[in-house]
């Protein structure tokens, strides 16, 4: 089988299920894509120390959210279990860090919001795990050790957004312009990953304009740093597969092959 890419892609809300634009995308991208045999997720949505492997069998989603209409707590994605990936993630990891398990954990909405159309007859099995950390190097060498699941036929899935402003939702929302500090930050990642200058991206709270506008926490931007690390070692480009924006925030989402 094809080396699956590793990608990075903007999880959206659960709104998108009523948008045409995005999930249309999503779904174009899916299928340019080798068909994998499973999804490995790390989401913004799911923060814990080391990492912790969530449930290997069909359990509740995890909706994560406050506020929406009744419907979107309705939302199902009954992907199969993936118990087999789950000891191959224990098997890469088990020399670097000690690893929890929490048969319980479902998947959040930033697993399961874009999957609904990149696979929306949920016939893939998915694990999600959790980000550790939120120190760019260190997910980049999570990423790293995770890569060999690619040629195993795993896809590799860092979920976040591009950028993650509730001050930009705000002002376009009282019908100003996407705010110049998003478009800035989000030109700045697109020319960065462009050109593959790691080191930079690394250092995105120093050098990225507008940083601490686009990203008040950096839980959505940092899931980059793992589709990054499991694509290190082949030096494979960095392309933008989606772009734009929804609801004032970068919807940029970059496949690592």
């Amino acid at each position: 089988m094809d080396r699956v890419p590793a990608i990075y892609l903007g999880h959206g809300a659960p709104p998108l299920l009523d948008e045409q634009e995005w999930p249309r995308e999503l779904a174009e991208w899916a299928k340019r894509l080798p068909h994998p045999k499973a999804i490995l997720v790390v989401s913004a949505h799911w923060e814990s120390a080391p990492v912790t492997i969530g449930a290997t069998t069909p359990v509740p989603l995890v909706y994560d959210f406050y506020g929406f209409p009744e419907r979107y707590y309705r939302i199902t994605y009954p992907s199969p279990g993936a118990p087999e990936l789950a000891e191959r993630v224990r098997a890469l990891l088990a020399d670097a860090t000690p690893v929890r398990e929490d048969p319980t954990r479902g998947l959040d909405h930033g697993a399961y919001v874009p999957l609904l159309f990149m696979y929306p007859d949920a016939d893939v099995p998915v694990l999600q795990i959790s980000m550790p950390s939120e120190d760019p190097q260190a997910l980049m060498e999570l990423g790293r050790r995770l890569a060999p699941l690619r040629d195993e036929g795993v896809l590799i899935m860092g979920s976040g957004f591009m950028t993650h402003s509730f001050e930009a939702i705000r002002d376009v929302m009282s019908g100003r312009p996407v705010p110049q500090g998003v478009v800035e930050f989000d030109r700045w990642a697109a020319e960065t990953l462009a050109r593959r200058d790691i080191d930079t991206l690394i250092d995105y709270r120093r050098k990225a304009p507008a940083a601490a506008y686009a990203h008040r926490t950096v839980d959505h931007f940092v899931p980059l740093f793992i589709a990054a690390g499991a694509s290190l070692e082949q030096d494979a480009a960095a392309t933008t597969a989606i772009e734009g924006f929804w609801l004032a925030n970068s919807k940029r989402s970059v496949e690592f092959r």
